[in-house]
């Protein structure tokens, strides 16, 4: 079942267009990573399909409604979560209640206390840190809180910006055995990444973004053997 669908997605940013025409689908259960370059737009396609961002022109279908036009509080309350670059804690309040606010929207208290146990079972960091201020933690624990608060939500389709992004190799290996487990828990993943290589090592399958617009999909396993793939972004000569 496709989950997601984004049909001629177009976005512009001061009259330049950032999307040119992006046709990409999402399958329920499975990981898609989305590769390209700087500045190819894969971080706009993505706040875009969560309502941070307007599109300009095309269809954003999830679960086979349309998203156009919906603030970002209603997406998230359809099923879909967001890890944004940069984390976007709330500094001030600790880790637990970083991780409440991501379950902020739910009733049911015990729904919430089981997977705050889940996450804790994840991230087994976070349960030793439940009562520290999140902007104190280091920048592996943050991106932690910020993955984990987003599961907090419930969300069918995980939307993920660079979750790697300024972690040492260690812990870009830990964050990728999250990302792994969180996949074979069911939840459908969208991944941006920096690490080309990692990301469709992971994935189900892949889409390169060039420019604006999707100019290669296959199997992550073929994308990983395509010699243009591996020379533009695995840095393969």
């Amino acid at each position: 079942m496709k989950l997601l669908e984004l049909r001629g997605l177009r976005c512009d940013y001061g009259g330049v267009p950032a999307l040119r025409s992006v046709d990409l689908d999402v399958e329920e259960g499975e990981v898609v990573a989305l590769v390209g370059a700087n500045g190819a737009g894969k971080t706009t396609t993505l706040r875009c399909t969560s309502g941070l961002v307007a599109a300009t022109g095309g269809e954003i279908l999830f679960g086979g409604e349309s998203l156009r036009g919906r603030p970002p509080h209603a997406i998230a309350r359809m099923g879909i979560g967001h890890v944004l670059e940069g984390r976007h804690l709330f500094p001030h309040l600790t880790v637990l209640e970083n991780l409440e606010m991501g379950a902020h929207r739910r009733r049911a208290r015990a729904g919430i206390a089981r997977d705050l146990a889940g996450v804790y079972e994840l991230f087994p960091r976070l349960a030793e840190r439940s009562r520290q201020q999140a902007g104190t933690l280091s920048g592996g624990e943050q991106q932690m809180v910020a993955i984990a608060r987003a599961l907090m939500a419930e969300p069918r389709l995980l939307l993920m910006d660079e979750p790697s992004v300024g972690l040492a190799p260690i812990l870009v290996r830990q964050m990728f055995a999250a990302i792994a487990a969180i996949a074979k828990r069911g939840t459908t993943i969208l991944l941006v990444e920096q690490n080309a290589q990692m990301a469709l090592e992971l994935a189900d399958r892949g889409c390169v973004l060039e420019l604006g617009e999707i100019v290669a999909r296959d199997s992550a396993e073929k994308l990983l053997r395509d010699e243009r793939v591996r020379r533009s972004y695995l840095g393969v000569e």
